[in-house]
């Protein structure tokens, strides 16, 4: 199983930059998008339906902002979307789709770096964001969780730790928190198949940043412990550029 989280950072500007024709070149069985800036209406999906996909979205309120969208091969189970905390789901942050006695979460976490505010409502996010899946672990043991988090967690998961150390995305707060969700049953794929390896998944659009690799590693899948011995490979797709971002791929053996 190929599956695979893409933040394109505006579904309509990755299309336009080939983003199908990149799809039918490879074979994943699901594609978890984040950031579609748009609503079903405003997308043909045709070509994706072409490929044998189905499609979910969750979309923001607010015109093009946020969104998330899983695309499958295979029919989920059970679908839902949010977590119950309106401040959140109104910004059309995550899809759970349910594949049988597993389920894959698709979530985009919020940003803090346009101010104080956000920041704010990011901290408070992570704390729901905890409290949320201890909850569904309890009825969905094996569970999936990739996406967009927007968190760095160590300094070898960023271009220049010491310049950044103030930086949203960097923040003591917002590693700590990442240690304690790892350390709270769930695994990163990538770093536990590639301990040492550094590879990055978002690069600024400003001085040339990704041309000289001068990125961040903010996209993650992670699974619970239960599946980590599951885990084939992950590996991110930075030859891919209909976006700031570059999509992330693990190859699970389900």
């Amino acid at each position: 199983m190929k599956i695979i989280s893409y933040n394109v950072n505006g579904i309509r500007a990755a299309i336009k930059k080939g983003l199908v024709e990149w799809i039918a070149d490879n074979d994943f069985d699901i594609i978890c998008i984040q950031e579609t800036k748009a609503s079903p209406e405003q997308v043909d999906m045709a070509p994706f339906e072409a490929l044998g996909y189905q499609h979910f979205w969750h979309t923001a309120e607010k015109k093009g902002y946020s969104g998330v969208l899983t695309l499958t091969k295979q029919t989920p189970t059970l679908v839902k979307t949010g977590i119950d905390i309106a401040q959140y789901d109104k910004e059309g942050r995550l899809v759970r789709t349910d594949f049988g006695d597993w389920t894959l979460v698709n979530c985009y976490f919020p940003s803090g770096s346009s101010g104080e505010i956000r920041q704010a409502i990011k901290f408070e996010f992570l704390e729901d964001m905890f409290d949320w899946i201890n909850q569904l672990k309890k009825e969905r043991p094996k569970i999936i969780l990739v996406g967009d988090y927007n968190i760095a967690h160590e300094e070898i998961d960023i271009h220049n730790p010491k310049t950044n150390k103030k930086s949203s995305g960097f923040l003591p707060e917002e590693r700590e928190w990442m240690t304690k969700w790892l350390n709270n049953g769930f695994t990163d794929a990538f770093r536990f198949l590639e301990p040492e390896k550094v590879e990055y998944s978002w690069w600024s659009y400003r001085a040339n940043a990704r041309a000289n690799n001068k990125g961040w590693r903010i996209d993650y899948q992670t699974v619970t412990d239960n599946l980590k011995d599951k885990l084939v490979k992950a590996y991110h797709l930075s030859d891919a550029k209909h976006s700031d971002h570059c999509p992330i791929c693990v190859e699970i053996d389900l």
